[in-house]
C-alpha cells in the first residue's frame, strides 16, 4: 500500500480551492513511459512539449511550467532527476533544467516494486486517475500520455495479454488532429479554449479509430477520424459511417424526431467527409470496409436535401 499511498498524498499547491494537477499530470505521463520501456529515462528536453500541451489541456486555466512538477516531484519520493552533474535537481527554472542536461525517471524502489508486482502499474494509474481527476477525463488522459489501462489492471503476464502486447502510439493524436486540421470531419466543429491559434487547447473533439484498436486497427492516419465528441459516439454505435466515396452514412435504423437530430445527424447524410487536408492519406477501404461490416447499423438512409447541401448533391 506504500506506493498506492503516497500517489493519493502527493503534495500539491493548494489555496482557496486552486487546482493543481501538476505532478499528477507527470506521474501519469511517467507511468506510460515506463509502460512502453521499463528502463527509459525523460529528459527534460525532449519532453518539455509534451508536458507543456498537458498542463493546457488538463492543468489549469492559469499559464504554468512543466519545470515545476518536473522538480518538485522529487520531494514526493516517487520521482528522482539527475543532471551531466549528477543525482539531483538543479532548481525549478526552466533554463537550469535545459543546460544542465536534467532527465527524470520513477524513483528507483518504485520501478523496484513495478518489476516485482507488474499489475501494480495498473492500480497506480487508476488510484492517481480517481484520486486526481474527474471519471469524465480518464480515457483522454491515458491516451494523452500512451497508457494502455487495461493493459496495465490485468499485468502482463494476464493470458488476454499474451497475444495483445501491441503499444499505442501517444503521437497518433496530434497526427490526426494535424491531418483534419483541429475539426470535425463530420461537421467541422473546431471548439479551443483559448487561443485555437495555439493548437493545444482542443476540447470536444476525438481522434477516432476507424477500425477499432481492439479489432487490429493501427495506429495510422488512414484508420483515424477527427470528430466531436457527439459523432465520436455515434460512429463508434453504428448510427453513422462512411460509404466508399467518403461520404458520411446515417442509419436507417436512427430515429431522431426534433429539429436538433435533425440538422445535427440526418442532414449529415450524403455529406463528404472533410479532410483529410492534402498530404495525409484519407481513411483506407479495408478499414471503411470494416466499419461498414461490423459496426455501422442497417442500411444507410437517401441524403436530405436542404438548403446547405442540395448544390453540393446537385453539382456532383
Amino acid at each position: 500500500m506504500e506506493w498506492l499511498e503516497r500517489v493519493v498524498d502527493l503534495r500539491r499547491w493548494t489555496q482557496n480551492g486552486v487546482r493543481a494537477p501538476h505532478k499528477p499530470l507527470l506521474l501519469l505521463y511517467a507511468l506510460g513511459s515506463y509502460q512502453r520501456d521499463a528502463d527509459a529515462e525523460l529528459r527534460y528536453t525532449a519532453v518539455e512539449d509534451d508536458l507543456k500541451r498537458l498542463l493546457a489541456e488538463y492543468g489549469p486555466p492559469n499559464p504554468t511550467t512543466p519545470a515545476y512538477p518536473f522538480h518538485h516531484l522529487v520531494s514526493d519520493g516517487v520521482w528522482e532527476v539527475h543532471t551531466d552533474r549528477g543525482p539531483g535537481s538543479p532548481g525549478a527554472k526552466v533554463g537550469e533544467l535545459r543546460s544542465s542536461g536534467a532527465t527524470g525517471s520513477l524513483a528507483p524502489g518504485l520501478r523496484d516494486a513495478l518489476a516485482a508486482d507488474p499489475a501494480l502499474l495498473g492500480r497506480l494509474v487508476r488510484v492517481a486517475l480517481d484520486a486526481h481527476f474527474p471519471p469524465s477525463l480518464h480515457g483522454d488522459l491515458c491516451e494523452a500520455v500512451g497508457l494502455d489501462l487495461e493493459r496495465a489492471e490485468l499485468g502482463p503476464a494476464h493470458p488476454a495479454n499474451e497475444t495483445a502486447r501491441r503499444q499505442r502510439d501517444p503521437r497518433i493524436r496530434e497526427l490526426v488532429f494535424t491531418a483534419y486540421e483541429y475539426q470535425c470531419a463530420f461537421c467541422g466543429y473546431d471548439g479551443a479554449l483559448g487561443d485555437a491559434r495555439l493548437r493545444t487547447s482542443a476540447v470536444g473533439l476525438e481522434a477516432v479509430h476507424v477500425r477499432w484498436w481492439s479489432h487490429d486497427g493501427p495506429d495510422a492516419v488512414d484508420n483515424g477520424l477527427c470528430l466531436c465528441a457527439l459523432h465520436y459516439k455515434l460512429f463508434d454505435k453504428g448510427v453513422l459511417g462512411l460509404g466508399n466515396d467518403h461520404r458520411i452514412q446515417v442509419s436507417q435504423r436512427f430515429v431522431g424526431r426534433n429539429e436538433a437530430s435533425r440538422r445535427l445527424v440526418l442532414a449529415l447524410a450524403g455529406q463528404p467527409v472533410l479532410g483529410p487536408q492534402p498530404g495525409f492519406a484519407p481513411v483506407a477501404e479495408h478499414h471503411r470496409a470494416w466499419h461498414a461490416k461490423q459496426v455501422f447499423r442497417g442500411a444507410p438512409r437517401d441524403p436530405v436535401l436542404t438548403p446547405t447541401n442540395y448544390h453540393t448533391l446537385a453539382t456532383d
